[in-house]
């Protein structure tokens, strides 16, 4: 029998406002299907976006949603954890959203190691606004803000969210959604940042601009660049060049949760300990 995602959707605003052929849509729906398969209600959860295609996830789904500024999903999402460390909180923005005017914030949430999901929809452009070189834009392509071709080095966010401090990070792109679905269920149960990067085509602003004219040409390029960690791990220094590895790419259950050790600081000024010490950073999740 077919999933029915209407529950979980607010009807009235559909259909959605994404290009026919977006994977955002695809996203959406896994996104979906992940928190069915771990039972949360949907007053547990609370869904953050910010600017750009992807501010729209906030408006499509029937969670508490908040629709925030350009670049700062993550900040208004550490307010919203720090006072509700019970909820499940999922911050959803673009790669120009969280890696440039947001880069800041995202390398801190993943120092902070807070509880909070955080899924990078990775189109390699600035969708919205109409084909500007975003951080992750392939050297040599054509952006509107540098159309003899792109010269800025691409960037990865994976190695980034690894080397700031995220306890959880793994990437996968929107032509196999299954696994998709599974890596959000079980990053959706850690612990800790969990950081996705997912791969997703913009075949409008960017691919047609680079040869790549149809959603599926796109989708063959993303799937042309990709391979699993499995395989990418038995490759040689030549053959990685160019690649992503997806899948869980890095995971530390024995990293503390930022609101954990919050709770410390509060039982110091309530007089219930008098110090927090090197050994409280020590304990396991």
């Amino acid at each position: 029998m077919a999933f029915n995602y209407d529950s979980y959707l607010r009807l009235e605003k559909m259909p959605t406002l994404w290009c026919w052929g977006c994977g955002d849509g695809i996203i959406l729906k896994s996104f979906i299907r992940a928190i069915d398969t771990l039972g949360w209600t949907k007053d547990e959860i609370c869904v953050v976006s910010g600017i750009g295609c992807s501010g729209r996830f906030s408006s499509y789904l029937d969670f508490n949603t908040v629709h925030t500024t350009h670049g700062r999903t993550v900040a208004f999402a550490t307010g919203i954890k720090l006072a509700n460390p019970s909820k499940k909180v999922f911050c959803i923005a673009g790669d120009g959203d969280a890696l440039a005017i947001g880069g800041n914030h995202t390398i801190h949430a993943c120092r902070r190691n807070i509880d909070i999901n955080f899924i990078i929809i990775n189109n390699f452009i600035y969708g919205l606004t109409n084909s500007q070189t975003s951080p992750t834009t392939p050297q040599g392509m054509w952006t509107v803000s540098q159309k003899a071709g792109n010269i800025d080095p691409t960037f990865d966010a994976c190695k980034l969210a690894i080397a700031s401090g995220a306890s959880f990070v793994a990437r996968e792109n929107v032509t196999d959604p299954k696994k998709l679905e599974k890596i959000f269920v079980k990053g959706f149960q850690h612990k800790g940042f969990s950081f996705f990067d997912v791969f997703s085509n913009c075949h409008i602003n960017l691919g047609r601009k680079n040869k790549m004219a149809s959603a599926m040409e796109n989708l063959d390029w993303i799937d042309s660049i990709t391979t699993s960690k499995t395989k990418y791990d038995k490759l040689g220094e030549d053959e990685q060049l160019n690649l992503f590895p997806t899948g869980v790419l890095f995971e530390d259950t024995k990293v503390r949760e930022y609101c954990d050790m919050y709770e410390d600081i509060k039982d110091v000024h309530q007089g219930k300990r008098k110090v927090i010490t090197q050994d409280d950073f020590e304990k396991k999740i």
